[in-house]
């Protein structure tokens, strides 16, 4: 099946770093991919180049994010001119933001901030926007959403200001929602619903589901591949199972090592917690492996050249010379990094 989102090569630049590079990603419908990685990885970043939303100071240098929208046809994101792009945005491909109370306009009663988008884009009159919107309400499952669509954002509890915004994301049931960190400063207990509601409107719209975090218990529940991203770069992707089952980058390990787990024996180590030492590299990018400093495996050859993807098997791409020359050449080809 083609991909929904095919993100190739893709490059963000501020003027003195580039803080992305040749970043390569597919998603396809009712597919969730999750892209992890510690703050300053470039995760978010990518998300607002995805969405054309990155700040003013910030470019796409290169590469291109091919999307498939309703019709079959496939659009370049980053270089739709702005009438193109505000069809699309909101319509076809939508996101949910790390803080709803930021988000959302406190100055506009919830039910009107949805009312908007479905007005915007499906053209229905104010009665039948506030209709859908109460709808919406109902769908990501706030309580008396009759009541609740004249609400204002200072009104509302984080979990429910966060399904608002998701309501606000797949009014008009999008192909592909991306979610950066939705459960950022929400309790154990309602960042479960929120990502159980994420996951039952995936598969109710069969919309591909991008899914931005740092968490790996979200991973490990929700998503079906995962790629890892370090200082700007993929440095590793597999389904989930494989990842968490056969982590090969130092780098994945380390996270993995650093997780904490209730579960004793499954895929996070048990007892203390282990240390990656130091700090991620500075965006303005050094010769060789970014991870290099901190990696405790790492050879001369890693600090003079950068790494490329290789394809470990099937699906399993890491970027790793001392891992990948570990395994014996009939399990690992080189591969082209498009996914």
């Amino acid at each position: 099946m083609a991909a929904l989102l095919d993100v190739r090569d893709l490059s963000i630049a501020f003027p003195r770093a580039t803080p992305v590079h040749g970043l390569s990603l597919t998603v396809a419908a009712g597919e969730t991919v999750a892209l992890v990685g510690e703050s300053g990885s470039g995760k978010s970043l990518t998300a607002l180049a995805l969405m054309r939303l990155l700040p003013d100071t910030a470019r796409i240098a290169s590469g291109e994010v091919l999307f498939r929208g309703r019709g079959g046809g496939v659009s370049d994101l980053a270089r739709l001119d702005d009438a193109a792009l505000r069809q699309v945005r909101g319509r076809d491909i939508a996101m949910v933001f790390q803080e709803p109370m930021t988000s959302l306009n406190p100055v506009l009663s919830v039910g009107r901030q949805i009312a908007e988008v479905v007005r915007f884009h499906e053209g229905l009159s104010w009665r039948a926007a506030r209709a859908r919107a109460v709808e919406l309400l109902d769908l990501v499952r706030i309580p008396e959403p009759r009541r609740r669509v004249e609400d204002y954002p200072h009104e509302l509890s984080g979990g429910m200001r966060q399904r608002v915004m998701i309501a606000i994301a797949v009014a008009c049931a999008p192909r592909l929602l991306i979610a950066d960190e939705p459960t950022t400063a929400l309790d154990v207990t309602i960042q479960a619903q929120v990502l159980d509601l994420l996951d039952a409107l995936r598969r109710d719209f069969s919309m591909g589901l991008l899914l931005i975090t740092h968490d790996l218990g979200v991973v490990a529940e929700w998503a079906d591949r995962v790629a890892v991203m370090y200082a700007g770069r993929k440095v590793e992707e597999a389904p989930f199972e494989t990842l968490f089952g056969t982590p090969l980058h130092p780098y994945t390990r380390g996270l993995l090592a650093a997780s904490p787990r209730l579960d004793a024996g499954q895929h996070y180590s048990v007892g203390a917690l282990a240390e990656i030492r130091g700090s991620i590299a500075s965006a303005a990018g050094e010769r060789g492996c970014a991870f290099a400093p901190r990696c405790a495996v790492a050879r001369t050859l890693c600090r003079d050249a950068l790494p490329e993807l290789d394809a470990v098997a099937p699906g399993h791409l890491v970027a790793c010379p001392v891992t990948t020359a570990a395994i014996p050449q009939e399990e690992a080809h080189h591969a082209t990094p498009v996914g």
